[in-house]
């Protein structure tokens, strides 16, 4: 029999051909239509995300951003033991990390949700959580502040739009009856501030349990930020460290999230379930 040696050479040629493609396909890639959904696609909610994750010593790869990956012009606090991992540790005085913005949510946040994982012992001044700087009275268009005493805290976030006329500002407090029990018992507490600019609310979830304040912001519905105004984020600070009053944060801090949409009591409660 005679072999035709062309036909052979093509034939195996094919083989090693397909034996190739088989070789490079991704076995594990999942069928069309079962790929993972990502939590926050790009211009999704959650605008700035800092988890303290890292597992550096660069001070500024461990704070930085997870959203846009903004690092901290400046970042002189401490590591420490997280709710999830690490968290850093506030104490020294007048000194904060500093970025040179949250991203976009001041031009997004209609709506808004201030996340974060906070431990704090006995205090013995006022002290700020966070700062979006600007050049009003406080020296911030929004910010978080603690102060009080174990019996008798009292947690406020404060909003200034600073519209072109005008004036529009809002302090949400919880103190006196509408206090929050346990904020200086040195144990992690989560903190969800909610403000759902459709109804005109205010809501804070801490550990899990929905708090109203003493107040609402009625009929304001959703926060205009003039965007002209807002400067850097500062966490563990505030806009104006020079005044006595306005002093940094000395406990500890996990977990940073802005939002630039109201989560729901189920989306709360899962961050609050997985320690995030």
């Amino acid at each position: 029999m005679k072999i035709n040696i062309s036909m052979i050479k093509k034939a195996f040629g094919i083989v090693i051909v397909l034996m190739a493609t088989i070789g490079c396909q991704d076995m594990e890639r999942p069928e069309l239509g079962d790929y993972p959904v990502d939590e926050n696609p790009p211009g999704g909610p959650l605008k700035f995300y800092v988890p303290f994750e890292d597992n550096t010593t660069d001070p500024l790869r461990f704070a930085v951003d997870n959203i846009r990956a903004k690092f901290p012009s400046d970042n002189p606090l401490a590591q420490t033991q997280g709710i999830n991992g690490k968290g850093v540790q506030g104490g020294p005085a007048k000194k904060f990390i500093a970025y040179s913005s949250a991203n976009d949510f001041a031009s997004t946040a209609g709506s808004f949700t201030v996340s974060f994982w906070a431990k704090h012992n006995i205090p013995t001044q006022t002290e700020f959580v966070f700062a979006l700087t600007s050049d009003n009275w406080a020296k911030a268009s929004m910010f978080v502040m603690a102060e009080g005493t174990p019996a008798k805290p009292i947690l406020k976030l404060y909003v200034d739009e600073q519209p072109t006329t005008g004036g529009s500002d809002k302090w949400f407090e919880w103190l006196d009856a509408k206090m929050v029990p346990g904020i200086f018992d040195n144990q992690w507490h989560h903190y969800a501030f909610v403000y759902d600019g459709k109804i005109s609310k205010m809501v804070l979830y801490r550990d899990n349990v929905p708090l109203e304040p003493l107040s609402q912001w009625t009929g304001h519905g959703n926060v205009k930020f003039n965007t002209a105004k807002v400067g850097s984020l500062r966490i563990g600070g505030s806009g104006n460290p020079e005044e006595g009053w306005m002093n940094s944060w000395t406990g500890a801090l996990d977990q940073f999230r802005l939002y630039s949409s109201a989560l729901t009591a189920t989306e709360v409660g899962a961050l609050y379930t997985g320690n995030e």
